[in-house]
């Protein structure tokens, strides 16, 4: 057990000062701060030196050594992926991508999520774990069908090609439909018996509840997309439709001039929505994945 001693500051002159208050720290309690410590370290280190690096100047930013701020806060690097890069273009493609799947889902998820939960029908239980299955197919082994059925409506090389196959979400139906089976099912009896349909009974007793489980479906779908590369690199051929990933790829030339700090930078402006989304959502993020928990 360690123990730390604290002084007690005392203003007035001539007073007797006050016995020392000793604090005991467990080492149980010490450990765990030091994995905390380990852990913020291992998590943010990166990030941190990501940003600083991206504001050295391009000339400086592949030295190892000096301070990182030696000769003063450099921006050009942010210019610089301005100008080698349509990035205003590549910020609308993401953002309206990645908005229209996030909310695309969140309204398929809600709908499958209630539909299973409180919806009872013939093979459910079969329909439900066939939906559950398909998490574990790779998106690897399904690319090459998708793109042979978008290539067939005639959708290749369109931003609608990444939008329609990634609007179906088995995680959030998942999801959506263990949250409604947390709710109350006397709601439904209540409704019933003041004659409400069952579309209704889900427009305006059970959905308006849900918001939670509904921002976990949407803020994760958001940072998902926004960062992925895999599917964009097989469905657009052409620069007008790459989402930000996908065209911050023409920097990577930058890293024989040794101007890392230009890739760095083209990372940074990439970060900035999902950190947007991620901080405006937080709480909604943490209700949701705590709900059910004091139950």
């Amino acid at each position: 057990m360690t123990t730390i001693s604290v002084k007690e500051s005392s203003s007035a002159p001539g007073r007797i000062p006050a016995p020392r208050k000793k604090i005991h720290v467990s080492g149980r309690t010490a450990g765990r701060a030091a994995i905390l410590i380990v852990a913020t370290f291992l998590t943010l280190g990166p990030v941190v030196w990501t940003v600083l690096t991206s504001m050295r100047s391009p000339s400086e930013s592949l030295g190892a050594g000096g301070s990182i701020f030696s000769g003063g806060l450099d921006f050009s690097s942010y210019t610089d992926v301005f100008a080698q890069v349509n990035m205003w273009l590549l910020i609308w493609n993401s953002v309206l991508v990645t908005g229209i799947i996030a909310v695309g889902q969140m309204f398929t998820a809600a709908l499958a999520g209630y539909v299973f939960a409180r919806i009872d029908f013939r093979g459910r239980g079969v329909l439900f774990s066939i939906v559950l299955a398909t998490m574990m197919v790779p998106m690897q082994v399904t690319i090459v069908p998708v793109f042979m059925l978008i290539r067939g409506m005639g959708l290749s090389d369109t931003l609608m090609a990444l939008i329609l196959p990634a609007i179906p979400t088995a995680f959030g139906t998942f999801l959506m439909r263990q949250f409604f089976v947390g709710l109350p099912g006397e709601l439904a009896e209540a409704a019933a018996i003041d004659g409400a349909s069952p579309l209704r009974t889900f427009r305006s007793v059970y959905l308006p509840l849900a918001w939670p489980g509904l921002a976990i479906v949407g803020i994760l779908a958001f940072n998902f997309h926004w960062n992925e590369f895999f599917r964009p690199l097989i469905m657009t051929i052409s620069e007008e439709n790459f989402t930000m990933p996908l065209g911050l790829v023409s920097l990577q030339g930058n890293m024989g001039t040794g101007s890392v700090s230009t890739v760095l930078a083209g990372v940074v402006l990439s970060m900035i929505p999902a950190l947007v989304v991620f901080l405006f959502g937080q709480r909604y993020l943490r209700e949701g994945l705590t709900a059910g928990i004091n139950k």
